[in-house]
């Protein structure tokens, strides 16, 4: 439907096959321009030239860590060295784990909240800065998760990441709001993809799939699918909100 028509579009995390790779791909879908980034390199490549495929020279690929500040904000210049400007920031970038608060380690918390919450942050405020220097205008989109509002054991430091995204997202929103820019999230519940099943057991799985109201898991689309609505003018009323992606009460 062309929603994204000459936009540029950053997504960050979209190696590989999971919400970031579908995203950028719905993205393109929609006539985006849009730069991949991930720190995998590799796979970054491999995502970049399986997308060209279809897509040609409108997707551009930038290696990028969301730990580290200056590589975010190398990840925005190459944006707008390469596209001219920036419309949309997709904010993918995640990592999780599971651990009883009874046996985590500092070292362990620390490390999902930096990827997940302080590198969301990192990159919302990168764009959120180039979007206002280029006069205004322009859609964050965050990945949060059903996580952020009720309980599941050994994923105390992902919840609380994932709260901290809802909360950032919110306040962000008004925080920009004067400059026209809106900010907005996503709260996926259970989204398969082949990275989720290496670190998660068959059993685990099936027994949060029986808990959709579908009785099964969403596929990664499916949440790119509204990352795309509220990237787009239809959600022009949208901002500081955390849609649930979900077919299953939070």
């Amino acid at each position: 439907m062309s929603l994204l028509k000459d936009k540029v579009v950053v997504v960050t995390a979209a190696a590989g096959t999971g919400i970031g790779s579908a995203a950028a791909r719905r993205c393109l879908e929609e006539g985006a321009r849009v730069v991949v980034s991930d720190h995998h390199e590799r796979r970054l490549a491999e995502t970049r030239d399986r997308l060209a495929e279809a897509h040609g020279d409108r997707v551009f690929a930038v290696p990028c860590d969301v730990t580290d500040e200056a590589a975010v904000r190398r990840l925005v210049e190459a944006a707008v060295d390469h596209c001219g400007r920036l419309d949309v920031m997709i904010n993918n970038a995640g990592l999780g784990g599971t651990a009883s608060v009874l046996e985590m380690a500092d070292d362990e918390w620390a490390r999902v909240l930096d990827v997940t919450l302080t590198g969301t942050l990192r990159c919302t405020r990168a764009a959120l800065r180039q979007m206002v220097a280029q006069g205004g205008g322009g859609a964050v989109v965050n990945n949060a998760s059903v996580l952020g509002w009720r309980a599941q054991a050994g994923q105390a430091h992902y919840a609380a990441a994932k709260a901290g995204v809802m909360a950032l997202t919110r306040c962000a929103a008004l925080d920009v709001a004067a400059h026209g820019i809106r900010v907005n999230a996503v709260a996926p519940s259970l989204a398969m993809h082949p990275f989720l099943a290496k670190v998660t057991s068959d059993e685990l799985l099936a027994r949060l799939a029986a808990q959709e109201a579908f009785g099964r898991p969403a596929e990664p689309w499916e949440v790119a699918n509204v990352m795309v609505f509220l990237a787009s003018d239809l959600a022009s009323y949208l901002t500081g909100e955390v849609i649930s992606v979900s077919s299953q009460q939070a």
